[in-house]
């Protein structure tokens, strides 16, 4: 309704067509003043409001909290998307103490503080301290998609912003527990947390993993209905778990992180959609919950506000930065820059509605409260973080959050696929070269991202920490993949190490004859004419062959003909093939000789028969 006036369908979607460009707008002058869209993003719903220009009526506390949840749950996919638990895993302590500890910490600060400003009781000013306890996912993701913050220190605010929402909303719902039920002790709080965090992280990973096995397996008609399956598994994954009372944001968060791990077909597809998607959700967040504000209420508060804003910025979130993340061995610089990004936005405010809906006394001035804090904390810390951070030094050239190289839409359209590894320190992979990582015939490394740089890989190319392997790779090779990227984790993967060489004898057996059938898969061969193949140096890609290291020391070229034989044999044996070969076998010939007058990885010990006495002369 505005002002009285019905409103037709069309107009309805003229308006909401209007904001939506509107909220464009803002984030592109967001970015030209160096100002964080999501202030532009309310204020925009403030200027059309009931306060503002007035043409837009709007005060349905219950609606912009199922906005708010909806956009949420699709934020927090996106992020747990985008992220995957390869990126999240070497920052998984301080991630999680500073969602937990941290959260903890800086609520119970806040909250005393609110209590005493505000003239609170205790359990009425911890819930405005929960309520502005836990970061912004939104906030947060948007401003690492545009900093050079260490990798490090990005990824741990990315794993606590996705993390901290369900710790908040907890407490939120504690305290209002509390609020409406005096009895409602310590141990009632405690089977609240464990309930919450049990059920929502079983039924995440639950549905993970079975969207993300489904996604392989399933052939779908067109690359559009990938991102159709992972939006049902937003809904299932928060339905499910909302409705066993556990926590729906961290069902949707281990969810999008166990995706995002997985090698599932159109992912750059899946992630271009689920991005768009959270921005949409951000955009109609911010707008409503900006409707919902009455900038003439903002007054009464403004100055208790102020000094409970400065209180969480410069006080709670700082100490509860250096509390959480003590054991980790961050520096105090880095310390500083991450207690300085703890971003409010939208959660907050729309935490703030819950104690409304629940018609909680003096929930209203509650809402003004947050509303405030939030507004004046996120402008503050918003438009300083980036020069904060590279005064202190904890900046890079290289954007926090990579950006992928390419659109795959082309690539799936001719039946394959591409596949972005991040490689960590832990990794089984780290060190080996590339021809050793075990690729099947019908996928390869087309680059490798290693310091913002992209290197064509040789075989002979060894995986660095950090670096980000670009998978090349036909449909048909998805579940070797699957199997594959597990192994590049956990191991066991690469070449067993070579014994020692022992040819018993000056010169070795020398082998040259068709492949038969019972000689198994000329690819990946484990045994050779008897021989257990130790090593594989090179894979033939346009037909089934391989280059391989024997047991006994020698080596076999397999695929339409077997040769086995030392070094010399075997390039004797070629230089007289590529005589009569083809191109396509030529250019084979060439690479196995090669790798074979480069592999000095073992120099055979030939163990020769000792030299014949000289007879021995007796004196006469």
């Amino acid at each position: 309704m505005c002002h009285g006036v019905e409103v037709h369908d069309g107009e309805r979607i003229l308006i909401v067509g209007a904001l939506l460009s509107a909220g464009l707008l803002a984030s592109l002058l967001a970015s030209r003043v160096r100002v964080p869209g999501l202030v532009l993003f309310l204020g925009v719903g403030m200027a059309v409001g009931s306060d503002g220009a007035g043409w837009i009526d709007f005060n349905d506390y219950a609606l912009a909290r199922t906005v708010g949840i909806v956009a949420l749950a699709l934020i927090l996919f996106e992020g747990g998307l985008a992220a995957g638990f390869p990126e999240i895993r070497p920052v998984l302590g301080p991630s999680l103490t500073l969602a937990v500890v941290g959260t903890l910490i800086t609520a119970a600060v806040t909250g005393l503080v609110a209590a005493w400003l505000f003239d609170f009781n205790t359990t009425e000013g911890l819930l405005v301290g929960a309520i502005v306890a836990g970061t912004d996912g939104a906030a947060i993701f948007a401003l690492l998609r545009g900093s050079t913050l260490r990798r490090r220190l990005a990824r741990t605010l990315e794993g606590e912003s996705g993390m901290n929402d369900p710790i908040a909303i907890l407490l939120v719902l504690g305290f209002i527990q509390k609020l409406m039920h005096p009895d409602y002790g310590v141990a009632d709080f405690a089977w609240l947390f464990v309930r919450q965090i049990a059920i929502g992280g079983v039924v995440g990973l639950g549905v993970g993993y079975v969207f993300s096995f489904a996604l392989r397996e399933a052939r779908l008609a067109t690359a559009g209905l990938y991102p159709v399956a992972t939006l049902a598994s937003v809904a299932l994954a928060f339905g499910l778990a909302d409705t066993a009372h556990g926590s729906g944001f961290l069902a949707v968060y281990l969810t999008g992180l166990t995706l995002g791990s997985a090698a599932i077909p159109a992912k750059q597809t899946i992630a271009t959609f689920h991005e768009g998607m959270a921005w949409v959700a951000q955009l109609s967040m911010f707008l409503v919950l900006g409707l919902l504000v009455f900038p003439s209420d903002l007054g009464g508060v403004a100055l208790e506000g102020t000094v409970l804003a400065i209180v969480l910025v410069f006080v709670a979130r700082p100490l509860a930065t250096v509390i959480s993340l003590a054991p980790f061995g961050f520096t105090i610089r880095e310390q500083a820059v991450v207690g300085w990004a703890g971003l409010r936005g939208a959660v907050p405010v729309v935490l703030a509605t819950f104690p409304v809906i629940e018609h909680i006394p003096r929930s209203h001035e509650f809402f003004n409260i947050v509303f405030f804090v939030v507004l004046l904390s996120t402008i503050v810390q918003g438009t300083t973080f980036e020069p904060f951070a590279k005064r202190l030094g904890v900046t890079t050239d290289d954007p926090a959050l990579p950006r992928p190289l390419a659109e795959s839409g082309t690539i799936r359209r001719l039946g394959a696929e591409v596949l972005e590894f991040p490689v960590v320190a832990d990794d089984a992979i780290v060190g080996l070269a590339v021809r050793d990582l075990g690729l099947p015939r019908e996928a390869v490394i087309n680059v490798i991202v290693r310091d913002g740089q992209a290197i064509p890989p040789r075989g002979s190319t060894r995986v660095a920490a950090g670096d980000r392997l670009h998978v090349l790779y036909r449909e048909e090779a998805s579940r070797q993949l699957v199997s594959l990227t597990s192994s590049w984790r956990s191991g066991p993967i690469g070449p067993r190490a070579r014994p020692a060489r022992q040819v018993r004898s000056a010169s070795s057996i020398f082998t040259a004859r068709p492949w038969t059938e019972g000689d198994g898969d000329a690819t990946r061969p484990a045994t050779v004419a008897g021989q257990e193949v130790i090593d594989l140096l090179r894979l033939r890609r346009d037909a089934p062959g391989s280059l391989v290291v024997l047991a006994d020391g020698r080596y076999a070229v397999c695929g339409t003909v077997l040769v086995i034989g030392a070094r010399q044999q075997v390039t004797a044996w070629i230089e007289r093939r590529m005589r009569v070969a083809g191109e396509a076998e030529r250019a084979w010939l060439r690479t196995v000789l090669g790798a074979v007058a480069t592999d000095f990885s073992e120099v055979p010990r030939v163990i020769a028969p000792p030299p014949a006495r000289a007879p021995r002369t007796e004196p006469a």
